[in-house]
Parts: C-alpha cells; structure tokens; sequence
C-alpha cells in the first residue's frame, strides 16, 4: 500500500475513533487496519497512537503526523477535485496548430461563436501548412487537410476537401482554354513553393492515369497568394473548392479540365488522445462538426456550379465552366 493509501487509514482511524469504525468507512476489517498502521509506525520509527480497548490516543509524534497528513490529504482533495472540474466543463488555453488558408477563410470567422459559448476556453492558434509533432509541440489539436499518416492519432473527419484547376476569365480569354490535361504545357501553372508534392496535378483520362508538373513565371508559398494571382490572371492554379467556390459562382474564375480532374482528401481534426478527452478538445471538436457536417458552408448553394450535364457529344461539362467562355 502506498503511503497516501497509509495517511488515509490513520486520518480516518484517528477521525472516527476506533480502528473499527475506520474499517468500515474504508471497507477493510479491523485487522487490516491495525496492520496498516502498525506498518506506518514501523516505518516512521515512532509509536502514533495509544490504544486501549475503548479509545485511542494521539501521542505527540502522532499529533504532529496526523496534522500534516490531514493538509496533504486536503491537497490531494483538491487536486482531483481540479481535474475533475477540468473535465465537467471546457475551460483552459486550447492550443491549435492548423493549415493557413482553410483555417483564415473558414475557421477563424466561426471562432468568436464558440468562445462566446465557452467563456472558460482561450485559444492559441498557430498557422502552418507543414506537418507538426503535436505532442512534442504541445498541440491540443489540429487541422489538417490531407491523408492522416501518423496512426497514434485520431481523426475527426468533417467533409471532403475537392481542389480543381481555375483561371480567370480574361486570362481564358487571351490564352485559350485547354481542353485536356497535355494543353497546360502551354499555360502558366503557378506554383506552391512550400509543398512540392502539391504542384503534382494528377488527371484521370480515357488512357489512365496522367500526372502534370506545375510550373510558371510565378511561385508562392502561400495558397491565399496563388488565389489573388488566379483573380489577377496571371495564370491558372489548382485551389481548394473551399477557397475558389464564390469566384466560380459570380463568374470571376472558371474551373477547367474539369471532367479530368478527382483530386481530393479529408478535412479532419487531429489529436493525440482519445480516452480521457479534455472537455475543451472535445467542444471545440464537435463545435467543427456542427459547423462542417453533414455539407460544409463552402458546398451550400455551390452544388449546381458543379453539376455535370452531357453533351450531345457524349463528352462532359461542368455548368459555368471554361467552354462557356467566350460565348
């Protein structure tokens, strides 16, 4: 038995009165208590308590012991009882590591809604499209928009996250439209220079799988930038549907090679625990998917932008896509 465990049966020994009624209260018999303490006064070297057949007494080492422990059992009290309050309701710094554009574009607006639900939580939020170690960073959570490749975490799966190809269409206009995937040799395919893999553009064709190198004139290492680039018509990019859907539904980028193009991974919370979630890991988890599931805000009033109707030709054509610039 630990000694905490040791404290515990001689606080209740001398609080109750007898060995008996401490045996109750602690469910053990009498003579387990008598061991316990007996074991306690062997390892202190002192004797604590006097013992008659009616009463014990508290000697003067026994004194002075009992009201130490008394303190470090109110501790220990307290203690729990600062976990256990944790764990009630969601309170303390959250620290969230998440991905730059998904998270100014879609996250961030929806954050002061749940502070305002819970007051107790403070959140320190770090952007960053790179992959974290997020118990040797100290992340609660993250966000992540790609494949989970570490299996000692968990992930929250909120909804799909589709990139396609864009261009403006001024851009269009001038350069033409590429009709399938070996056409972008001849466009300006703008760069992400802070994930190589991302500039990667992989195509499904009658003829199987095509993969395109992106490169042009310009690179960034920020998917926000590339969009602005895209609206200026410098060239064409692939970007999230997420960040791209109002220009596509107000007509001020075109998505092209759109029957081509199957690009897409899940939008998920990632945290390194699953039993004993904190509460405020927790609330802010299903906050997200209040918010994300079962459509996420980017796809309401998007889907008809994305619907594919058939041509006479027996080809597809997303509505509102490159062959209706022009027209």
């Amino acid at each position: 038995m630990d000694r905490a465990a040791e404290m515990e049966i001689f606080v209740h020994a001398v609080e109750e009165g007898s060995f008996s009624a401490a045996a109750r209260t602690m469910r053990l018999s009498p003579s387990a208590v008598s061991k316990y303490i007996s074991r306690l006064e062997d390892r202190l070297g002192a004797r604590l308590l006097m013992r008659t057949t009616r009463q014990l007494s508290l000697t003067e080492e026994g004194r002075a012991f009992y009201e130490r422990a008394r303190t470090i059992l109110n501790e220990i009290e307290e203690a729990e009882e600062v976990v256990t309050q944790l764990y009630a309701a969601p309170r303390g710094t959250l620290r969230i590591n998440a991905s730059v554009a998904f998270t100014k574009m879609q996250v961030v607006p929806l954050i002061p809604e749940f502070l305002a639900r819970y007051p107790d939580v403070r959140i320190e939020l770090t952007l960053d499209d790179k992959f974290t170690d997020l118990v040797n960073d100290g992340y609660d959570l993250a966000i992540r928009l790609s494949a989970l490749e570490d299996s000692s975490l968990i992930a929250r799966k909120y909804a799909v996250n589709r990139r396609m190809i864009v261009a403006s269409p001024e851009y269009l206009e001038k350069n033409g439209i590429p009709r399938k995937p070996q056409d972008l040799e001849n466009h300006n395919c703008l760069h992400l220079s802070s994930r190589e893999s991302f500039n990667d553009w992989h195509f499904e064709t009658p003829d199987g799988h095509v993969a395109f190198r992106a490169q042009g004139s310009f690179s960034a290492n920020d998917g926000d930038v590339l969009h602005e680039a895209v609206l200026a018509g410098l060239g064409m990019a692939r970007l999230a549907e997420y960040l791209v859907h109002e220009d596509i539904r107000t007509g001020r980028l075109t998505p092209v090679l759109t029957e081509y193009v199957h690009d897409q991974a899940w939008i998920s919370a990632v945290y390194p625990h699953k039993r004993h979630l904190s509460p405020k890991v927790r609330a802010f988890v299903d906050f997200l998917a209040e918010k994300f599931t079962p459509v996420p805000p980017w796809e309401l009033g998007f889907r008809d932008a994305r619907a594919v109707r058939r041509n006479s030709d027996g080809t597809t054509d997303t509505s509102k896509t490159a062959r209706d610039v022009g027209k």
